[in-house]
């Protein structure tokens, strides 16, 4: 079992507590959006259909993984692209996918998605053989694709209403129902499991941080391409968020072209 002592704890569970609390406490806060009037039926429609109770400060987070993004992740993932070459990155995305096989297939299985689990098995088996620990897709060859999925597309289907719309710091966009997935599958991952018990904490932040440059690599023109389009960002990212979970929530396919990075 993980440590109990909260000092103890790995360090990519610690850090996902302090985002959901600074998360909470954004929520309680001053700068709050304010409601309409409730005699503007139209005004009072959209401020539902938004969510966003807390914007003002949601957007001075996102203002701050703005930041973030553009001192730290943006030239790593540039710099990235320019020394790997394209079959390095892919084979490096491939790993990152094999290694969240294990919590892929859990969440299959609580969802009572059993075929996909099989399915979900399959892969991690056989790209952790003939794939050799992932860095070729030899499944996806063989027809069988990658699905993601996660603890909050498990709430979902378990009718769990999402909550408001939150931006996390550091993590990005979410809200309560998949920041709460996000530290259920931390704890069922057993590549944590096994970090935790054996004092290897740099293997979570480690992790994280390879997906967020390996998305960011990935999609590095289409973000900057919507940065530069979008006339409220903040917003783009909002919609495009919500409908890349509810595809997921869905369908169980990953469509990572409509999401973006969360970083640790």
């Amino acid at each position: 079992m993980l440590n109990s002592d909260p000092k103890l704890l790995p360090y990519g569970l610690r850090a996902s507590v302090r985002a959901l609390l600074i998360a909470v406490f954004a929520l309680t806060a001053v700068g709050c959006a304010t409601a309409p009037a409730s005699n503007d039926a139209e005004a009072v429609a959209e401020y539902q259909e938004t969510n966003d109770p807390a914007e003002p400060t949601m957007r001075a987070i996102f203002a701050f993984n703005q930041a973030l993004d553009k001192a730290i992740v943006k030239p790593v993932a540039k710099a990235y692209r320019e020394v790997a070459p394209e079959k390095v990155r892919l084979g490096v995305h491939n790993v990152l996918n094999n290694l969240r096989a294990p919590v892929i297939f859990l969440n299959d299985l609580m969802q009572g998605e059993f075929e996909r689990a099989l399915a979900t098995l399959i892969r991690f088996l056989v790209n952790s053989t003939a794939g050799i620990f992932g860095l070729s897709d030899t499944a996806a060859d063989l027809g069988i694709e990658f699905r993601d999925e996660d603890f909050g597309q498990t709430l979902a289907t378990w009718n769990v209403p999402e909550g408001p719309y939150l931006m996390l710091p550091v993590f990005g966009p979410s809200n309560p129902r998949d920041a709460v997935g996000r530290v259920v599958d931390f704890f069922i991952d057993p590549l944590n499991i096994w970090a935790g018990n054996t004092e290897t904490d740099w293997v979570a932040p480690a992790q994280t941080s390879a997906m967020a440059v390996d998305f960011r690599a990935r999609h590095y023109e289409t973000i900057e391409d919507l940065e530069r389009s979008s006339l409220d960002f903040y917003a783009a990212v909002r919609s495009l968020y919500r409908q890349h979970r509810k595809d997921e929530i869905n369908n169980g396919v990953a469509n990572d072209d409509m999401s973006f990075p969360e970083i640790e």
